[in-house]
């Protein structure tokens, strides 16, 4: 075990503060990384505070990881010292049952190793994340990161990014197709480049009309202010898919009348209580109300390479991780264009 530093909460109503722990040691198919950047996703936020019920404290958030390898073990075959690399939302799974076997780990059958609040297959210690000096983790579990962006600017791609992808992916999302984008925060905005970047005609969905010269400069190609009945009834049954990014409550509904026969809305926000569904927006056009969940290895590492080939990364703003509990606060205001990264070079003068 070696020593670390990060921030932690050790209950629910305590801020983040200082923090110091142990990591594992550096076994033979480990990688370690020295955390340069971590995104700050509100699933960080929902953990800290215990807003689904599962927190195991400390808790030490963080899955948006970014840095450079600084040891690896010696049967480490993908990474070498120096490398960049990127680490998200899960660092182990069974990798045996057929969700595992598929590529598709953030389905585990038998649960996957969250990279906080998880339980370390390898100690059985719960799993501390990215708010800290650094990380050890398996390499199947590690990803290469395109050496061509902005390093702080793709850490929210290792949530953000794929949560979106993935869908999109799934879904077959491409030219011909009209895509909605419900929602323009981390996870919108980075629907919007995504969809637009494969071919797709991108329509954005937002209540703010202070969001539609955004919405444009990134991707979409249409802005409907979803407040408005008359811009929303123009769409009716004409989306070939929809990705809802928003986590607050909203009527889903209003959102299933807009596709068409046999299409399909993915949910990827979480609101905190249960949205209603009408049986009708569905039956009539045997449309499709469908969720996703991050993505597996594979396709996490095909998202940075997509992003890397295009350009893409998240518009953030890097915060010192002193003012993560301000960054939180200001997360639940929407007061974020659109995703705070935490540059952990402020870690030991903070710690």
């Amino acid at each position: 075990m070696f020593a670390c530093i990060g921030y932690a909460t050790e209950s629910a109503d305590q801020p983040l503060a200082p923090f110091s722990f142990e990591r594992r040691d550096v076994g033979p198919t480990d990688v370690r990384i020295a955390i340069s950047y971590c995104g700050v996703c509100h699933s960080d936020l929902h953990t800290a505070r215990n807003e689904w019920k599962n927190t195991v404290y400390p808790c030490l958030p963080g899955h948006e990881i970014v840095g450079k390898v600084v040891e690896v073990g010696g049967e480490v075959a993908k990474f070498k010292v120096g490398d960049l690399a990127g680490v998200g939302c899960m660092v182990e799974s069974c990798r045996t049952c057929p969700s595992c076997q598929e590529g598709l780990e953030q389905y585990c059958e038998n649960g996957f190793v969250g990279t906080y609040n998880g339980v370390e297959k390898q100690t059985g210690k719960v799993t501390f994340g990215g708010y800290s000096k650094e990380i050890v983790v398996d390499e199947a579990f590690v990803l290469r990161l395109p050496e061509n962006l902005e390093l702080a600017a793709v850490a929210p791609l290792l949530c953000a990014g794929i949560t979106t992808y993935s869908p999109l992916k799934h879904w077959k999302v491409g030219p011909g197709q009209k895509v909605g984008i419900v929602g323009l925060g981390g996870l919108g905005h980075m629907g919007v480049k995504l969809a637009h970047a494969m071919g797709a005609h991108v329509v954005l969905f937002t209540t703010s009309p202070n969001k539609v010269d955004d919405a444009k400069k990134l991707g979409a190609d249409e802005v409907v202010i979803s407040k408005d009945a008359a811009q929303m009834g123009a769409h009716a049954g004409s989306f070939d898919f929809i990705l809802d990014c928003v986590a607050a409550q909203h009527d889903i509904n209003e959102y299933l009348g807009l596709l068409k026969r046999d299409a399909t809305l993915c949910q990827v926000g979480a609101p905190e209580d249960p949205l209603a569904v009408a049986v009708f927006s569905l039956i009539f056009k045997r449309r499709n109300f469908a969720g996703s969940l991050i993505g597996g290895i594979a396709e996490t590492q095909e998202m940075l390479d997509f992003c890397g080939e295009h350009g893409i990364t998240s518009e953030i703003e890097i915060i010192p991780i002193a003012e993560i509990e301000t960054a939180y606060a200001r997360m639940l205001k929407s007061d974020v264009k659109y995703r705070f990264v935490i540059d952990m070079a402020t870690l030991k003068a903070a710690a």
